[in-house]
């Protein structure tokens, strides 16, 4: 059964995104930048060129066969597009797409509800797909394989088990963290494609485009501020630009510039490297209250007032890539750039420090 007219989802928790209609009752102004984020084409992504030349070969070699394309796992970070790429895959395709998320499918039948409504051809997105229950993913294992399901009628030994043949579609999953796959299912997805993180560069042109779409109006340097602090993520240059903007509006003359860019990124407290006030906060509670650590995870985000969950998916990613922060077997502790970013003098022995070369007695000199 296709979605109402509501955009409510269907009774299985995905829904049509196809056929959804959004709520006419809802903000016009979200509305336009919600759909100016998203791009419907592979020619309009700006960035990841192996993965734009590698899911281009596979979408045209399906097109001229005339079949579905194999099923394919997005992998990477949040924030960088793997939604926005199954829609496109759908849209390049010329066919359906249903979502759904790994959370959502908690029993087999949940899966095989939406399973058994696949027209012949259509995309199924399961977002987060490695959150799955174990039983819905030995379903998938056979769904994907040889496009059917058996559905178990009745309990005990009187149980029978029913085969229900589905039509040929593509299972498009995305996963954050793809090392809790199992392997049977990683193994059956043909397509493989690891999303990385967006240069600046990239980043720019994305959000240029944005302002384009949103007719607003900016200049190059203020392009080029905001995505130099949105930590490679498109979702978080997308959602600087809206603050900026809010910024020039109310206290600028409505263009995003470098004056407005910077006077509103310091109101939100997103510094020149594209830290935030949790990133900032670790790294004080690192420097100032534990010399440097190393720290245990929990000891940590007791210090800085959050959920370990959150300081370890939310901050401590970004910090070690950009070489802040350090995991040791004992803990984290702050690295030379840490305590330089603060402005603090590190203690020695801290990660990143030059060690002693000439000719005191230095460990290279012994």
């Amino acid at each position: 059964m296709s979605e109402n007219l509501s955009g409510a989802p269907e009774g299985d928790g995905s829904y049509d995104a196809t056929a959804r209609i959004i709520d006419p009752g809802g903000d016009a102004e979200d509305r336009r930048f919600d759909a100016a984020l998203r791009p419907r084409r592979l020619a309009d992504i700006a960035g990841q060129p192996r993965v734009k030349d590698q899911l281009s070969l596979v979408l045209e070699a399906a097109r001229r066969r005339g079949v579905p394309p194999d099923h394919m796992l997005m992998s990477g970070p949040p924030g960088l597009g793997k939604t926005t790429l199954a829609m496109i895959i759908a849209a390049e395709l010329e066919v359906p797409i249903r979502i759904t998320s790994g959370p959502a499918i908690q029993h087999a039948g949940d899966l095989a509800a939406i399973l058994s409504s696949l027209a012949e051809g259509e995309v199924l997105f399961v977002d987060e797909i490695h959150r799955m229950a174990r039983p819905a993913e030995e379903m998938l294992y056979l769904a994907m394989e040889d496009f059917r399901v058996d559905v178990i009628v009745g309990k005990g030994p009187g149980a029978t088990a029913i085969p229900l043949e589905l039509p040929p579609f593509t299972v498009v999953g995305a996963t954050t963290r793809s090392g809790l796959l199992p392997a049977p299912l990683r193994d059956r997805f043909g397509f493989t494609a690891h999303l990385d993180y967006y240069p600046a560069s990239d980043l720019a042109q994305i959000l240029t485009r944005n302002t384009v779409l949103l007719d607003v109006d900016s200049t190059r340097q203020g392009i080029e501020e905001i995505s130099g602090r949105s930590r490679g993520t498109p979702r978080i240059a997308n959602r600087l630009l809206r603050r900026v903007r809010d910024y020039a509006q109310v206290h600028g003359e409505g263009v995003v510039d470098l004056s407005a860019a910077r006077a509103a990124l310091e109101l939100f407290d997103v510094d020149a490297r594209g830290l935030d006030r949790l990133d900032r906060a670790v790294l004080e509670a690192l420097c100032r209250r534990f010399d440097g650590g190393p720290v245990g995870l929990s000891t940590l985000a007791v210090a800085v007032g959050e959920e370990p969950d959150t300081v370890e998916t939310v901050s401590e990613p970004y910090l070690v890539r950009e070489g802040y922060m350090v995991r040791t077997p004992r803990g984290r502790a702050a690295s030379m750039m840490a305590w330089e970013h603060l402005g603090l003098v590190a203690p020695p022995g801290t990660p990143g420090q030059q060690l002693p070369l000439g000719d005191g007695p230095g460990r290279f000199n012994q």
